[in-house]
């Protein structure tokens, strides 16, 4: 496969972390970053020795394939103009603003016959691909994802910032309709809310209870997935994972209780818990995720195959992340008389 020309739009705090992996990788012919801030674009060009510019437009006709990193107000925007001239896109999440936004960016890529990829990381972590690996049908999930607040992301409340990456998880693994929606949100220090839940009820009866806060003192990345018969417990950060599943004993204790014998239910106060179930270890790699990401993206641009996050799962992502704001704007005017309820509400 012949390496492919590439650059980054956007090398802010994220953005310079594709420049990075870009110049490592061997398939990559890093050629150039933009961005609005000439002496942002200038520093990180002189790091790795590419082109800078200011304005993504003279990138066009240069470049086989592009990250945008960009504010999430501007990803339909940039994202529209390097499909339209064939360009292959990596779309940091969320994916747009808006489910119409991703229709038509998806449509475009469609109709240009150049893969178009959403930026979702989590995928990519050795501790989802060592899950992915296990059988398991979900009944229950439990998502929590916090944060310190960062002036990073000022564009977007917690929802698109943070809980976008557990919805677009939690839709992988489902792989079900969702029925409804149940959210609660509080705007503590800006503009947008801070700290969100949200509760979602899907088809196959599967229930998934996610959390996400730019108000934590720590950063926090945990997943838990309960089955019929297994339970995971998963730590991002850490890279740790533990599977627990019935044991041979728990099976075989798993009938009616009615016609045993009195003598048999005593013997039954000496089990321990720890015998009713296997804890294993889940086994995984220590490689970075964005490199994985990235190494996949630039596969599918020099095979021509699939991308591994579609623009579809993307657009997926933000109709539940749509879908999850409409229930807190839902939620917040519940239990207001018709006297008391805000103008805005009556609507």
């Amino acid at each position: 496969m012949k390496s492919i020309r590439v650059a980054v739009v956007g090398v802010g705090a994220w953005g310079q972390n594709h420049a990075r992996v870009y110049h490592e990788l061997p398939q990559a012919q890093f050629v150039a970053v933009a961005d609005v801030d000439e002496a942002r674009a200038a520093e990180v060009a002189a790091r790795f020795t590419v082109r800078a510019v200011t304005d993504y437009h003279d990138l066009l006709g240069q470049v086989d394939a592009v990250s945008v990193a960009v504010p999430t107000a501007l990803h339909s925007q940039v994202a529209r103009e390097f499909l339209e001239a064939g360009v292959a896109v990596l779309l940091e999440k969320p994916m747009t603003r808006t489910v119409a936004e991703a229709d038509e960016l998806i449509a475009l890529a469609a109709a240009r016959h150049v893969p178009l990829q959403v930026g979702h990381i989590e995928r990519f972590n050795p501790v989802i691909r060592a899950m992915a690996e296990l059988d398991i049908t979900p009944k229950f999930i439990e998502c929590q994802r916090l944060s310190p607040l960062s002036l990073r992301v000022q564009d977007v409340g917690v929802v698109f910032d943070l809980m976008i990456h557990d919805l677009d998880l939690v839709l992988h693994l489902v792989q079900a309709p969702i029925r409804k929606v149940d959210a609660v949100a509080v705007a503590v220090l800006s503009e947008h809310e801070d700290i969100a839940n949200a509760r979602l009820l899907f088809q196959t009866g599967c229930v998934a209870n996610l959390t996400a806060s730019r108000m934590a003192l720590r950063k926090v990345r945990r997943i838990r997935i309960f089955s019929p018969d297994s339970y995971i417990s998963l730590d991002y950060d850490r890279k740790r994972g533990e599977l627990y599943k019935a044991s041979p004993l728990l099976r075989s204790l798993r009938f009616p209780i009615a016609g045993v014998k009195a003598e048999t239910i005593a013997d039954l106060r000496t089990v321990q818990f720890g015998d009713l179930l296997t804890v294993k270890e889940i086994e995984m790699d220590d490689a970075e995720p964005l490199r994985l990401e990235l190494e996949s993206f630039l596969d599918s641009v020099g095979r021509g195959t699939p991308p591994a996050v579609p623009g579809e799962q993307g657009r997926r992502a933000i109709a539940a992340a749509e879908q999850v704001l409409e229930a807190i704007r839902q939620h917040r005017w519940e239990g207001w008389t018709d006297e008391a309820r805000p103008p805005e509400a009556k609507a």
